[in-house]
């Protein structure tokens, strides 16, 4: 997108979308104790169910990671149940929400494990249109500035922060390699300060 539409360059969720667990059957749980890195997770021969269309596929394959696919994403959640992959990998901020939607008691979030990469969420307008461009990233900087967006953020994903105790999580950073430099600099810098994220959405 950002070849051909001008990006607003803040992550309009703080970066969470890059932020994920694991989906996974009650009885896999054994599957994923002493993961602790990256290492750790590629001999496990773990696989993680996509999307076939999603960003997060070439991520994670390029990675190392072995992923499953279907293109439509509630196929997923049946592949899950017949044990076509081990962990269906969602965002912080959507999984409370999927499992309320699929309320299967035999589906939990893995306690343990926080895959990171970045994956920043933007806002984009026209190619041409660096007025509007800039409006918003002006607004977006004086609301992290004067703390109203750390308050969005809280209001919006910080049940989800409490509920999965992402602050007490292995976290298992990933590269993005398909960024361009400048979102691969603000990726950087949003993995770099997760830990004080976390910690100003659960106060």
């Amino acid at each position: 997108r950002e070849s051909y539409l001008t990006a607003v360059p803040i992550p309009v969720d703080g970066g969470l979308l890059g932020l994920r667990v694991c989906v996974i059957l009650r009885q896999s749980l054994p599957l994923f104790e002493g993961i602790r890195n990256l290492e750790d997770l590629r001999q496990s021969g773990i696989r993680i169910g996509q999307g076939s269309h999603w960003p997060d596929t070439p991520l994670l394959e390029s990675n190392g990671v072995p992923v499953v696919t279907h293109a439509r994403y509630e196929i997923l959640f049946g592949m899950l149940r017949k044990e076509r992959f081990e962990c269906f990998a969602r965002g912080v901020s959507e999984v409370l929400y999927d499992l309320e939607i699929a309320r299967s008691p035999n589906l939990v979030v893995e306690p343990n494990l926080l895959i990171a990469y970045p994956m920043p969420s933007y806002l984009f307008v026209a190619p041409d249109d660096q007025q509007t461009a800039h409006r918003l990233q002006l607004g977006l900087e004086r609301a992290i500035y004067d703390g109203s967006f750390g308050r969005f953020l809280k209001n919006y994903y910080g049940r989800a922060v409490e509920v999965l105790d992402l602050d007490e999580r292995h976290v298992i950073a990933l590269d993005n390699p398909f960024l361009s430099d400048e979102s691969r600099f603000v990726g950087r810098r949003t993995l770099e300060n997760l830990r004080r994220r976390l910690d100003i959405l659960s106060r």
